[in-house]
């Protein structure tokens, strides 16, 4: 129900919880924003309000999860500010382009930039993406003697798992073993000199992490003198997502705006689902005890769902322990309550949702719109199957990102190295391309340019295998071209590397073309940047989400069903969902049942998976589960319990049915044939006649 705006076009449409919420003042506001209820819209109002009050745009820090998220923000606030200034309320001259809008970590980048001597940093560091960060401790790990031993010890992956959440969490290494990794619990003492060992090479190659960007922004602000410059730069601060917060991040937060003046969280408890990242719901919860005098707006109306899904939504939720109170409505009429359908398996489950889906497109709803939602990945494999068996094309969220793909590693780390001549990743990794170099004379090379302050001139007398003097020469020669800082323009210093490359790329891949099409994107793509700095930053903290080289064969059908992770599903929205393995054991996940947190976090993750749904929503429980076997597969089978989350008074607002019921009714009767299982009663009855 939209309220009335008094002829302000920013308060036109906006119901009567969103207006209290834009038009607070400057004590700290937190909103809780249900699912569906027009959390975006709010914010997006709020900005605009405050700039139209007289705030400079200059003055305003968004922050969000994701660039495309500020940047969609920054472009509806543009939008109504044109709006606005165009009606004669006011407003003329405004502009969301001023407005500090990204990432947590793109700020703190760009912070960083600005005030790196007063933290003892190097202004020109680069900033390594995961997969480095991993390349990195690998290197630490592997001096250490720690890649051969007598027992299995972590990998390079699950050891910067086991560092980011200890550094993000703020607790000690034993706590983070002991709760997430305890199979890794006797490797205490071990990782904790990897880490120091990773800490000091991220030093001496004047580089960072993902983390560090953080952690170094953290104590930017805790600075006496340049925390005080940088809090001086904003009055207002406004913060998406505000339930996937970390520790530090809300430490950030604190420091920024320590009496929470100008402060506004907005967040839902209720999806809170990221604690292996190290996100905690504590920070939504203790919002109003860190900031007293927090005035706290609950968003109820859902513009999304139908009413009988979320009735169960809601239902759902209420069992969570500890929660901010609300009970999401819709004004949308009619809708019909949402299916629980039991399965008698996996192969059950899936003709049972692939019959639905095709149900519904015949109905109208495209593909598109539909979606399966599972709690992890492997959970489709089955329903593949049966897509691909029925020509149904989907997409299948996750994978992997553009800038995780090796050949674009490979000529990003040309850049990088040329911007940081100590970055021993991106060295490492361009020197092992040359024919004759292996990790360990990759290594040797690395640390004379090391040794020498980062002057690359020192590659010109080093001595290099007979194999690698051809291609020598003209590596030396490309490296002092870009070592020149803006001598030459950045897209011919891709197209530098590019040629230079080529040959390899050639070489090492079977299926060169879209791997080379790939680079020629980047080529085009490096006229958007200013400078070189400014794309290796934006590029590693928010990378394109796929290359040409993972695309699938060309399908004429436009349409698609979506395939997806609860996880990946968060945010998004689609008229017909499909939970798939509502069972105990996989939602909640077997994995995350130690104790009540765990499960509390289980149970907030199904109820985003439900208010994904607008029109349709149905959830599977598949009775039986085949053993995983090796060799062939057998027929030991366990029986399944449906969800936790699904107890009788929940249960009761479904229309609960059996996914043979459909079968059943097909029963052929009027050819003169019985049901099968009626004929074959009466054959062994007659028997005993």
């Amino acid at each position: 129900m939209a309220t009335e705006s008094d002829g302000n076009v920013i308060l036109d449409g906006l119901n009567h919880e969103q207006r209290q919420a834009v038009e607070h003042g400057d004590d700290p506001l937190l909103i809780i924003a249900g699912a569906g209820t027009g959390k975006t819209r709010t914010l997006v109002h709020r900005v605009a309000y405050k700039i139209e009050q007289g705030v400079s745009p200059g003055r305003i820090l968004l922050l969000t999860f994701t660039r495309r998220a500020a940047a969609e923000m920054l472009r509806r606030v543009d939008a109504l500010l044109r709006e606005l200034g165009g009606s004669g309320s006011g407003g003329n001259g405004h502009t969301a382009r001023a407005i500090w809008g990204g990432t947590f970590h793109a700020t703190a980048a760009r912070l960083l930039r600005m005030y790196a001597r007063s933290v003892g940093l190097d202004p020109d560091f680069t900033i390594l993406d995961r997969s480095d960060s991993e390349d990195l401790l690998n290197v630490a790990r592997t001096d250490l003697g720690l890649s051969k031993t007598e027992k299995r010890f972590p990998r390079k992956g699950t050891c910067m798992a086991i560092y980011s959440h200890c550094v993000n969490s703020g607790r000690a290494i034993e706590d983070v073993l002991t709760a997430h990794y305890p199979w890794c619990q006797d490797y205490a003492e071990p990782l904790k000199g990897i880490f120091r060992e990773y800490g000091q090479r991220k030093e001496q190659g004047a580089v960072l992490d993902y983390d560090d960007l953080l952690l170094f922004w953290r104590g930017l602000l805790a600075d006496e003198q340049a925390g005080e410059r940088v809090r001086s730069r904003f009055d207002c601060v406004l913060v998406d997502e505000y339930q996937d917060t970390n520790r530090v991040q809300s430490e950030i937060l604190k420091l920024l705006r320590p009496d929470g003046t100008g402060l506004t969280a907005v967040g839902d408890d209720a999806q809170s689902i990221y604690s292996f990242r190290a996100a905690t719901v504590r920070n939504i919860l203790d919002f109003p005890n860190e900031f007293p005098g927090t005035g706290v707006v609950t968003l109820e109306q859902n513009y999304r769902s139908t009413q009988p899904i979320l009735t169960v939504t809601n239902h759902v939720i209420r069992s969570a322990r500890e929660r901010y109170t609300k009970d999401l409505w819709s004004a949308r009429e009619g809708g019909g309550r949402p299916a629980l359908v039991t399965c008698l398996d996996e192969h059950d489950q899936a003709e049972f949702v692939v019959r639905q889906v095709l149900d519904h497109r015949e109905e109208g709803v495209d593909l598109r719109r539909q979606a399966v939602l599972y709690r992890a990945s492997h959970h489709s494999l089955l329903l593949e199957g049966e897509l691909t068996r029925c020509n149904i094309p989907y997409v299948k969220y996750g994978g992997l990102k553009f800038l995780e793909a090796a050949h674009v590693k490979d000529l990003m780390s040309f850049l990088r190295l040329a911007e940081n001549p100590r970055d021993i990743v991106a060295g490492t990794r361009i020197l092992e391309l040359l024919p004759g170099i292996g990790p360990k004379r990759a290594r040797q090379l690395m640390d004379l340019v090391v040794e020498a302050g980062g002057k690359l001139r020192v590659w010109d007398k080093a001595t290099v295998p007979a194999t690698t003097r051809d291609d020598w020469p003209k590596l030396v020669s490309l490296m002092k071209r870009l070592d020149r800082k803006g001598a030459t323009e950045l897209a011919s210093q891709i197209h530098l590397v590019r040629r230079f490359y080529e040959p390899f790329l050639e070489d090492k891949y079977d299926n060169p073309a879209p791997r080379l099409r790939d680079l020629e994107q980047l080529e085009q793509l490096a006229s958007r940047f200013p400078d070189r700095q400014t794309m290796l930053t934006q590029i590693t903290l928010d990378p394109p989400s796929s290359t040409e080289d993972l695309a699938g064969p060309p399908l004429l059908d436009e349409d698609y069903l979506v395939l997806s992770t609860i996880h990946s599903a968060k945010g998004l929205e689609w008229d017909a969902v499909y939970v798939i393995h509502a069972a105990d054991g996989n939602i909640p996940s077997d994995m995350a049942t130690r104790n009540d947190e765990e499960i509390e976090e289980e149970l907030r993750l199904f109820y985003v998976a439900l208010t994904r749904a607008k029109n349709h929503l149905c959830v599977c429980h598949p009775l039986r589960y085949y053993h995983a076997a090796r060799g062939p597969r057998t027929d030991k089978h366990s029986f399944a319990q449906l969800t936790r989350f699904i107890p009788n008074d929940v249960k009761s607002h479904f229309d609960c049915s059996n996914a043979n019921e459909w079968d059943d009714e097909q029963d052929d009767v009027e050819v003169g044939f019985a049901p099968p299982a009626r004929r074959i009663r009466s054959q062994i009855q007659s028997m005993w006649s």
